[in-house]
């Protein structure tokens, strides 16, 4: 299915008389950007598809089809946050390969790259969704999704900007917030809505309950997130971890915050934040003393019982196998 969305969004720049040069650049693009990670946005789709059909019923090809196109977007929509992601925090790999901006043939026009792959999100739901019913609600999300998603990041980056440290700000309020809004919406809200919708559910309190359950599993994958960017192997994740030097609220800092003494904090003052390997290495030696990776176990495993009791209350009218494949993909995940 990617490669005949690739091609056709690149045969449509030709048929609008785009020069090589730009066919073969956004055809290369695309390729690097796109279809590298694990993938779970566009999957949970599908999966959703089949979680919501009545009795196990075979889905309908087209309606299939255009689940797998709605599955490509996100993954789409994905690939444009990490462009400009990479280029905010100055990241170094992705995916297990160099940041697109780190090209020499690319550099900041990567952030125009972002922009060609947002864009061709709604090139691709032109061509394949027009006719379905839920073609405008369609539209709104990814819209209401993206808008979500800056203006996550958005907090995330002036909570605290890189080399400027002011831990009165990391706040668990402000990190849940950061991590709601940057994550949990694009990565977990609009696939199981995007599923809804194709299945025909109309139900606004089905939504409202699926926006629930979402905001905590994203919650839960961004805490994940922030404890591999710290122990994760770069080898397994694909990326060196930069939370600490870049400054990041993260929930380590957070949670380290909330039980270091005035000492330990004194460190965590001089050396969270900087741009010297040295720094983070007393900071991560730091969350060793207080056994952070413990305190992670911990929230871990009362965070996935609180989910999976949320998920399987009498309260949820959605079968919990929606939200269910999306917990057991990302519980205790190593990447």
């Amino acid at each position: 299915m990617f490669q005949q969305l690739r091609k056709e969004l690149v045969d449509d720049e030709k048929a609008d008389g785009q020069v090589k040069i730009a066919t073969d650049w956004i055809d290369k693009m695309v390729e690097y950007n796109v279809p590298h990670g694990k993938l779970n946005r566009g999957l949970a789709v599908v999966d959703g598809m089949r979680a919501l059909a009545k009795d196990g019923t075979e889905i309908d090809a087209k309606l299939m089809f255009q689940a797998q196109v709605v599955g490509w977007c996100i993954e789409w929509l994905q690939a444009a946050f990490l462009v400009w992601d990479d280029i905010m925090d100055e990241s170094v790999t992705r995916r297990g390969q160099p940041c697109w901006y780190k090209h020499d043939e690319v550099k900041m026009n990567a952030i125009n790259d972002g922009l060609v792959l947002e864009c061709q999100i709604y090139s691709m739901l032109k061509k394949h969704l027009k006719s379905a019913p839920c073609y405008a609600e369609l539209l709104e999300m990814f819209h209401d999704v993206t808008h979500q998603t800056a203006h996550g990041q958005l907090i995330d980056l002036i909570t605290a900007p890189i080399g400027i440290v002011d831990l009165s700000k990391y706040t668990e309020e402000a990190y849940m917030r950061i991590v709601t809004y940057k994550t949990a919406f694009y990565t977990f809200y609009l696939p199981a809505a995007s599923a809804m919708r194709l299945s025909g559910i109309t139900d606004e309190a089905a939504y409202a309950k699926a926006n629930e359950i979402c905001q905590l599993l994203g919650q839960f994958f961004q805490i994940q997130d922030d404890y591999l960017d710290c122990y994760g192997d770069p080898a397994v994740i694909g990326k060196i971890g930069t939370d600490i030097m870049d400054n990041k609220c993260g929930w380590l800092v957070v949670q380290a915050l909330k039980k270091c003494s005035a000492d330990q904090r004194a460190i965590i003052e001089a050396n969270y934040g900087k741009k010297d390997p040295e720094c983070e290495k007393r900071v991560k030696a730091l969350y060793v003393e207080l056994d952070m990776e413990a305190v992670y176990k911990k929230y871990e495993e009362e965070a996935y019982l609180e989910l999976r009791a949320v998920i399987e209350s009498k309260d949820n009218t959605l079968p919990p196998e929606l939200f269910g494949a999306m917990l057991k993909k990302i519980y205790k995940r190593s990447k």
